[in-house]
């Protein structure tokens, strides 16, 4: 570990000399934890009368799927999102082959809590977890209006090309679960009929926000971004697992859907069709619950061995109670 911080503070600071076109030096390069698609890495990064405190983040062995981008694409997106007023980490350089990293970019780092148990429970956000749920609808009208003549070339991906992407990749594991099956259907019964391709972020949720007092002050992991329906982030976002135990409170486990709908149209998002967002919501359910899969697979398969993977792929069964009430509780 020692040698891998050595030779990654060497390789960066070469990196970050040539993009930037100044000597350079880096300092407190340290691993942040999580991360299944990409390492991330902080670091203070000194150039003549000048630290920023910035963050790596380096693809880590092949993409789990073909939904994911790759990091300059993510990096591409991020930046156009950043220069629409999305509160999103600034861009600072992105990798290329003369590095000899493999792919990644580093950006701002945004001080702030990212971990969604302590963003829910902590005395710290008590005042502002009412009020995030219309900001998450007001950052996701601006997330949906940024040009798509500004972004890299993205995947435009609609309701019925997901649902028959997750389906094979579903039956491509051999290990099949009736409740999966049933939601399959239900998706397949109530596709919306296809709309006009905005960006969407494809993983807007508790856990890839960075919260202040104030509120949310980043938007990260922009790795599933893609252009197609924007209600699927206001379905994704009220997913049960991005509630972290609050289930009562869908958006995030910090407050409803009304606020979060109010918020989104007042910014000047499209009017929220509920029907649609039920859909994704269902559909989320489900993407997450194969997404489960994949993780548990990637590890069992010995294509990147990880703790991490394996106790993902151990949750399969909540996203089938999940979806037990999305489809039949609510009926």
């Amino acid at each position: 570990m020692i040698e891998k911080h050595r030779d990654l503070s060497k390789g960066l600071a070469a990196a970050a000399a040539r993009h930037m076109g100044e000597a350079i030096s880096i300092e407190e390069l340290k691993r942040l934890a999580g991360g299944a698609v990409a390492e991330t890495w902080a670091f203070d990064l000194l150039r003549p009368g000048k630290r920023e405190k910035l963050v790596l983040r380096l693809s880590r062995g092949e993409p789990l799927s073909a939904m994911y981008v790759d990091r300059a694409t993510e990096a591409g997106v991020q930046h156009a999102a950043y220069e629409a007023g999305v509160p999103a980490p600034g861009v600072r350089f992105i990798l290329d082959e003369r590095d000899g990293m493999g792919t990644g970019y580093a950006m701002e780092r945004v001080e702030g809590e990212t971990i969604a148990r302590r963003i829910l429970r902590d005395e710290a956000f008590a005042a502002v977890r009412p009020a995030m749920a219309r900001q998450c609808g007001e950052i996701l009208a601006r997330i949906h209006a940024v040009a798509t003549s500004r972004l890299p070339e993205l995947a435009e991906l609609d309701a019925e090309s997901q649902v028959r992407h997750h389906r094979a990749i579903y039956e491509s594991f051999g290990n099949f679960h009736p409740v999966f099956e049933t939601a399959f259907r239900w998706l397949d019964d109530h596709l919306p009929l296809k709309t006009a391709p905005r960006l969407v972020h494809g993983d807007f949720r508790n856990g890839n926000f960075v919260v202040g007092p104030e509120g949310i002050r980043a938007v990260l992991d922009w790795e599933l971004t893609h252009l197609g329906d924007p209600m699927e982030d206001l379905g994704w976002v009220c997913v049960n697992s991005w509630r972290f135990g609050n289930i009562d409170l869908p958006v995030g486990g910090f407050g409803s859907r009304e606020d979060m709908f109010k918020g989104y149209e007042a910014a000047g998002g499209e009017p929220v069709d509920r029907e649609r967002v039920r859909f994704w919501e269902v559909f989320g359910s489900l993407k997450w619950g194969i997404i489960t899969l994949i993780q548990g697979f990637t590890h069992l398969k010995g294509k990147v061995r990880s703790v991490e993977l394996a106790a993902i792929g151990r949750r399969p069964s909540e996203t089938e109670l999940d979806l037990l009430d999305l489809i039949y509780g609510e009926a």
